[in-house]
């Protein structure tokens, strides 16, 4: 039991010196993951949709 309490107080402090970032720091870092997702998901679909007319072509 004292390996457990020892644990979390463990956990309590290094949780102090984590540096949380700021609100605008946070909607930029959502901003980028959204539009790189968004330019991802539009590479895909191109090429799934190349690929789609190949196999269609050839069939």
């Amino acid at each position: 039991m004292k390996k457990l309490a020892k644990f979390f107080a463990n956990v309590k402090e290094e949780m102090k010196m984590v540096r949380w970032p700021k609100k605008k720091e946070m909607v930029n870092y959502s901003v980028s993951t959204i539009a790189f997702i968004a330019l991802f998901m539009g590479f895909f679909a191109i090429i799934d949709a190349i690929l789609s007319f190949a196999v269609k072509a050839v069939g």
